[in-house]
């Protein structure tokens, strides 16, 4: 069984064993003549003339007929034995040539016997055949297989010469056809995502198909369609994580675990608003997934709390309403409502006035301990968030998309060290997501690598 391989959709390689092989220029020509011919002899005669030209006087002397049987044996030397001819991946037959003086005449052709293991030009075109008589699913596996074989024009070292010209022009029409017929099969298998990177392709080769043009464009409405409230998502190949942003409610994501900013005093009371907004995020905590029982919160966060020392009590002169014992900023505790995971990060300080105030050194500090918690305790599953700090905390300095970007940051930077989440999805609220600049988000979350980290 050969161990060479010989590749000319693209640049021509010839590997043996593994390793490549470089051929001189007459000799990889006199190959190429060969793969031309798909499968059918030529004559000593016509490679000579294919290869080195025409000879003088139009007839071919010993030296130059001694010429090719040199090269031949050149390449039989290289390509050894062959899967369909374990003889020689090069055949020697004999034909007759028509000459004007002597009439016709006995002369040696020369047959390439490679297998689709050895050609990927066969390769190519048996899997694309294949594809066309099997079933969907089947066919575009083939097809997945066969198009990436595809690295550049076929052929190219003989691009100019009249006897490649038929293969070349084939193999183009089939790999569009494969082409085409794969954006088909990937469109109604159901994957658009995969079919539109070819779709894109064929547009940029044939910018007037209006057929091509409509697939591609119907094909981004139904990936956008997919993602339904998302508006960026990047996902970090080498942190096997993903980042999202999405217009929402937070509390509309079922599937994940939840964020809620608290303050350090972990207050919970709603009762007129003036201790704790009904409408933030902790507020909404306690009435959407608590069912408002407030007793249920606040035994949650006592049992959290135990391991934790306060840093200071608020005398009841100082502090009358609310709660008065201080933990430090950056303290998480991991609540379990039904049904999912809830982080309370006390990410701000509630003054004695009731104004809760935060920067953004804190609100850095409070999300690395937040990722820290959530990987020890979140189960391994998606984590949504609210834009920490854009609320009543008061955080001067920082933007809206500025929140967002530290969000990201140190997520990806906590995934560097810990598997922390799959996913975290931060929710901003339409009223609020209308008047951020998202382009500022999606500039600073493309630049980052797929390991999350920012140019150098």
């Amino acid at each position: 069984m050969a161990s060479a391989r010989l590749d000319v959709l693209g640049p021509t390689t010839l590997t043996v064993s593994g390793s490549a092989v470089p051929l001189p220029p007459l000799t990889l020509r006199l190959l190429l003549r060969l793969v031309a011919a798909e499968g059918g002899s030529v004559p000593l005669p016509e490679l000579y003339r294919d290869v080195w030209g025409e000879p003088p006087g139009g007839r071919l002397a010993r030296g130059q007929r001694t010429q090719v049987h040199q090269r031949v044996h050149e390449l039989r030397r290289v390509l050894g034995p062959a899967e369909a001819d374990p003889e020689g991946a090069i055949r020697t037959e004999t034909t007759v040539d028509h000459d004007e003086r002597h009439g016709p005449v006995p002369v040696s052709a020369y047959r390439l016997v490679l297998g689709p293991r050895e050609l990927d030009v066969l390769e190519f075109e048996a899997a694309v055949r294949q594809a066309g008589r099997t079933a969907p699913a089947t066919a575009a596996a083939l097809l997945h297989r066969a198009l990436p074989l595809w690295r550049g024009r076929p052929l190219p070292e003989a691009a100019t010469a009249p006897f490649a010209a038929h293969l070349v022009r084939r193999l183009h029409a089939l790999h569009e056809l494969a082409r085409r017929d794969l954006l088909r099969l990937e469109n109604e298998l159901g994957h658009p995502e995969r079919a539109l990177p070819i779709a894109e392709s064929l547009a940029a080769e044939f910018p007037d198909d209006p057929a091509v043009a409509a697939s591609m464009l119907g094909l981004r409405e139904r990936i956008r369609a997919r993602h339904g409230n998302e508006v960026l998502r990047r996902d970090f190949s080498g942190l096997r994580v993903s980042v999202v942003v999405k217009r929402g409610d937070l509390f509309d994501e079922q599937d994940a675990n939840l964020v809620a900013g608290f303050t350090d005093t972990f207050d919970t009371c709603t009762d007129g608003d003036v201790v704790i907004s009904g409408g933030s995020v902790q507020g909404q905590l306690l009435e959407r997934v608590l069912g408002g029982d407030r007793a249920e919160l606040d035994q949650m966060l006592r049992r959290g709390l135990r391991g934790v020392a306060p840093v200071a009590r608020e005398s009841v002169r100082d502090k009358p309403l609310g709660k008065r014992a201080r933990y430090p900023i950056g303290t998480v505790v991991a609540l379990a409502p039904p049904g999912r995971r809830a982080f309370a990060v006390a990410y701000s300080r509630q003054g004695n006035d009731l104004v809760a105030s935060s920067t953004p050194d804190q609100l850095r500090h409070s999300l690395d301990q937040l990722w820290a918690s959530v990987a020890a305790h979140g189960l391994l599953r998606p984590v949504a968030a609210p834009l920490v700090g854009a609320g009543l905390a008061r955080i001067h300095g920082l933007a809206p998309e500025g929140i967002v970007m530290m969000l990201v940051d140190s997520f990806v930077r906590a995934c560097r060290v810990a598997v922390v989440a799959p996913e975290l999805r931060i929710v901003v609220p339409p009223a609020v997501l209308d008047r951020m600049r998202l382009l500022d988000v999606v500039r600073f979350v493309e630049a980052l690598d797929e390991y999350g980290a920012g140019p150098a």
